[in-house]
């Protein structure tokens, strides 16, 4: 396996085995020592540089936060959101912005904080699930647990996504359980099989850890957990990986049958969709036309410009600093550092005889002339790259190409980027 950096945070020992044995299918602990020692970090600063409880009293007290930004909830229970939101005052007479004080009487109450999207709000967190998401391939979300002493927010329950739990301040006891039903979808809630997750619950557990600040939990989507905080406050990022399945794939597949005028034909006027014998013949005129869809070649093409798109769109790329971006813009020259964008998901695709060159990106694709590959190879390479030291076919090619994907934010100066000192490059897709 490349390196990963960002699952190296993440994941103690060979990762290779982590992706071959436990992805999707084993719960994995690991421990701050292990990931310090694999990482060539400190095992003392945990996760010190992700998040932290000031960082929570910031983004609690002093970023207007909003619905559904945040949630408060005790043993399972949500509290709906207008017992701590209210006017932001004048100039911001927005009813849903968070009240501090009562998060603060709730807290004490034995509430726990549930911060939701983190990776929109915080920073360091941000970059963390941007790079997750391309050392991964799937979309990552974060959220913020923080938890009163001796406190439990959510009762056993399982999740519908994959997660890695980042234990930041305090202690807490986990749980864990085997699934009840194993590799759920979106639309396949742990409330669905509420009995058996009860049962499931009240019996041994595969794991029963306490996680200290600097440790990570993996637990694939379905693991039944529950967890409760120590003696102290607890706080936790839950890392949720959205993963893409074989079932994703055969959405896909079936979004071509879109084409299809005959399926996208009306049923008839009247029709009695509770008699499957009114149904049937329905029914089987789909299931032949779907048959011959798929008994001739499919476009993979097609498939994976569709399915990228969930990839791609998953994770905004770092945050840029437009006014000193459109600066750099401005002064670009031979001697200019420029970079990729990290998590800016991108593929080029070569000259078809038209003399123009695609570049695709998440949300648009950008024409350049094919005089453009050469010095676009060195610019999209990953590392920071001199202007003068970029190659070109013609003299002052490489800042035609440069301006042109820093204006479309593609490339960006290292002192431009928020964070620059903790980035590890970009992303390419070829």
């Amino acid at each position: 396996m490349t390196d990963r950096p960002f699952l190296r945070r993440c994941v103690a020992g060979d990762l290779d085995t982590f992706a071959d044995e436990a992805w999707g299918r084993q719960a994995v602990l690991s421990r701050a020592d292990d990931l310090a020692k694999d990482g060539d970090t400190d095992a003392a600063s945990g996760y010190g540089d992700l998040f932290s409880l000031d960082a929570v009293d910031d983004l609690l007290a002093r970023r207007g936060l909003r619905t559904p930004f945040l949630r408060v909830a005790k043993q399972g229970t949500v509290v709906d959101s207008k017992h701590f939101t209210g006017d932001g005052g004048v100039g911001a007479e927005v009813t849903d912005q968070v009240r501090d004080d009562r998060i603060a009487g709730l807290f004490a109450d034995g509430h726990t904080v549930v911060l939701q999207g983190v990776h929109r709000t915080w920073d360091p967190v941000a970059r963390l699930a941007t790079g997750l998401n391309a050392d991964l391939g799937h979309p990552v979300q974060v959220n913020a647990y923080i938890t009163p002493p001796s406190s439990t927010g959510f009762s056993a329950h399982y999740d519908v996504h994959d997660v890695f739990v980042l234990q930041i301040a305090g202690t807490k006891r986990w749980h864990v359980h085997a699934p009840v039903h194993p590799d759920p979808l979106r639309n396949q809630p742990w409330n669905d099989h509420a009995a058996a997750v009860r049962e499931q619950a009240a019996g041994e557990p595969l794991l029963d850890e306490v996680l200290q600040p600097g440790d990570a939990l993996y637990l694939p989507r379905g693991f039944l957990h529950s967890a409760t905080a120590q003696g102290e406050i607890s706080a936790h990022l839950t890392v949720g990986i959205h993963v893409l399945t074989r079932h994703a794939v055969l959405e896909t597949l079936l979004a071509g049958l879109a084409d299809d005028p005959e399926l996208r034909a009306s049923l008839p006027l009247g029709v009695d969709v509770a008699d499957p014998a009114s149904l049937a013949p329905h029914v089987e005129a789909v299931a032949r036309r779907a048959a011959e869809y798929f008994g001739r070649p499919l476009d993979a093409d097609r498939t994976s410009r569709r399915l990228r798109g969930r990839v791609w769109n998953g994770n905004r790329p770092e945050s840029l600093l437009p006014l000193r971006q459109a600066a750099a813009i401005a002064a670009l020259d031979a001697d200019t550092v420029v970079q990729p964008r990290l998590g800016l998901r991108h593929r080029v695709l070569p000259d078809a005889g038209s003399g123009k060159i695609t570049l695709d990106l998440p949300d648009r694709s950008l024409e350049l002339p094919a005089a453009a590959a050469t010095p676009l190879t060195t610019l999209l390479a990953g590392g920071p790259v001199r202007i003068g030291d970029v190659g070109e076919d013609e003299a002052g090619d490489a800042i035609v190409v440069a301006r042109r994907l820093m204006k479309e934010g593609v490339l960006v100066t290292p002192d431009a980027v928020t964070g620059a000192d903790h980035r590890d490059g970009g992303t390419t897709d070829t």
